[in-house]
């Protein structure tokens, strides 16, 4: 037995506001009449006693806390960039804009 049928599927189409020819409509209904018997064989094994879950398995954050630890000083960036001025990376101009 089809769960939707070629109609349902073209009112659809027009609903979307979706051009879709002959060929379309039975192509797409004939998937979407799988799709839909695929959801009703799930919700016939679905019970009402099994919460839902969002994964299978329990999960466990895999990150490692934060920790402080000390970073450079700005003089040793600064020593490595190209050019600095006034304790700034010193860029070349773009856009024309004035300092």
């Amino acid at each position: 037995m089809s769960v939707i049928t070629r109609e349902e599927v073209a009112h659809l189409a027009r609903l979307a506001r979706l051009d879709l020819g002959e060929e379309e409509l039975d192509h797409l209904a004939s998937q979407l009449d799988v799709i839909l018997a695929a959801v009703a064989r799930v919700k016939e094994v679905a019970a009402e006693d099994i919460p839902p879950t969002s994964h299978p398995l329990p999960l466990t954050n895999v990150m490692r806390p934060d920790e402080v630890r000390p970073g450079l000083r700005p003089e040793e960036v600064l020593a490595e960039a190209p050019a600095a001025e006034d304790g700034r990376f010193r860029v070349p101009r773009i856009l024309g804009e004035e300092a």
